[in-house]
């Protein structure tokens, strides 16, 4: 989906991006919180996410930022650049992610838990769709798969796979919730994402001779 992504052309309209890459993002830290308060298990990140914030008793939001900057200075050796989308993405989703789990009740039935999971996992699509859309620059998390992936050689998927086990496994045994929602999102969100592109995705218009 990112390699694919990279061969669209690029909007020269950042006046219209931006607000397109903070309304993304914003969304993208909804989505975590609606998926969080379903209880029915986590992507992969947030489940270390999660397991992290139990151990050092900050909120989600703060761990979910400071692992994005931990996770960028991994793109040093790497020699990736990061752009404003990739410094708005560590603050702007921890900022909402909090602020979502400050006004989501907390639902005890089944039906509205898996309420909020689906709601979740669709928002996300559509939030990453729009941030990534936006052509500001890639989430540190992105930003390491692609760039380790142009360092090596090695296949996006196979890193992207590795990784994502990786911290999974590390925020289970931290503590982190794996569940029915951490199989549904793993199979639901490329699908999404991918739908959602086409149509949030800035191109550039040039002027008919």
């Amino acid at each position: 989906m990112l390699a694919a992504l990279t061969q669209l052309p690029v909007s020269t309209a950042p006046v219209r991006r931006l607000p397109q890459l903070l309304l993304g993002l914003w969304l993208y830290g909804t989505s975590m919180a609606l998926h969080i308060r379903s209880t029915l298990g986590l992507d992969p990140w947030d489940v270390l996410h999660e397991g992290l914030a139990q151990r050092t008793g900050l909120s989600f939001g703060t761990i979910t930022a400071l692992v994005g900057v931990l996770v960028m200075l991994c793109w040093i050796p790497l020699r990736q650049r990061p752009g404003v989308g990739t410094l708005a993405n560590i603050v702007v989703i921890g900022v909402a992610v909090d602020a979502g789990l400050a006004v989501l009740p907390e639902p005890t039935s089944l039906p509205w838990r898996a309420t909020f999971l689906g709601l979740g996992i669709v928002l996300n699509g559509l939030a990453a769709a729009t941030y990534i859309g936006a052509r500001l620059g890639p989430g540190p998390r992105d930003g390491l798969t692609t760039g380790f992936c142009a360092r090596t050689g090695t296949s996006l998927r196979l890193v992207r796979t590795t990784v994502e086990i990786a911290v999974l496994g590390i925020g289970w045994l931290l503590g982190g919730t794996v569940g029915v929602g951490t199989v549904l999102y793993a199979l639901a969100i490329g699908p999404l994402t991918q739908a959602f592109l086409p149509l949030v995705t800035y191109v550039e218009r040039r002027p008919a001779s």
